[in-house]
């Protein structure tokens, strides 16, 4: 049986990647667009910046965040003076760094599936003077939809396992930010293998029902 600390990480896990992948969605999907089918100054610097948190350990861009977020932080001492609190050693600096890890998962996925779009359609599109709004909503969207919803399973996925940035910013805070990658790295500390194989079970049942669906998702005969 799983005591509450343990059904504590899970619900959290779940809301965290859960905020985490619809961040993402919404502020990675029109980036992949402008990375897919745009031509702008700096476009490869910017497809670089993305790509860090990749690249980077995950200790590391959870200090950066801190760096940026913690009370004396540029960001962090904007959202102190605006809202009289921080994200520090908070279940929000989960969030942040869970989105952080899975942004470029998403970007750079849903931006291969733009790109295989055929580019004759797009045009075809603009030559019946369709502006480049009702094109993305009616030709690319249609077209790219399951390698974008595909590209959001997985940032869900990332987002659930994160480990390293979140405890850099969010801690590891029993009943406040203790998510499950967390709890079972507690419950091995302490020797509690037995909560530790359990919540591994949980993960890896988390995972094979999401690589099912990229797999069907992604799978040419749907």
């Amino acid at each position: 049986m799983l005591d509450p600390q343990s059904l504590f990480s899970i619900k959290l896990s779940l809301k965290v990647a859960t905020l985490s992948a619809l961040i993402v969605f919404l502020t990675g999907l029109p980036l992949s667009y402008l990375l897919a089918l745009k031509r702008f100054p700096f476009k490869n610097l910017l497809d670089a910046l993305i790509t860090l948190p990749l690249v980077f350990p995950p200790t590391v861009t959870g200090y950066i965040l801190l760096l940026l977020l913690g009370k004396e932080g540029f960001i962090g001492k904007l959202i102190y003076k605006l809202f009289n609190t921080g994200v520090v050693f908070t279940w929000y600096g989960a969030v942040v760094a869970a989105s952080v890890a899975a942004f470029p998962i998403f970007v750079k996925s849903a931006r291969a599936a733009i790109e295989a779009v055929d580019s004759n359609l797009i045009k075809v599109s603009y030559t019946l003077g369709k502006g480049e709004l009702s094109t993305f909503f009616k030709v690319i969207l249609p077209l790219a939809k399951r390698g974008i919803v595909a590209a959001l399973v997985l940032s869900f996925a990332r987002a659930l396992g994160e480990f390293g940035a979140t405890l850099m910013l969010a801690g590891n805070i029993p009943f406040r930010t203790n998510t499950i990658p967390l709890e079972i790295y507690s419950a091995v500390s302490g020797g509690d293998f037995e909560r530790a194989n359990l919540l591994t079970a949980i993960t890896a049942s988390m995972s094979v029902v999401i690589i099912y669906l990229i797999n069907r998702l992604t799978s040419s005969k749907g």
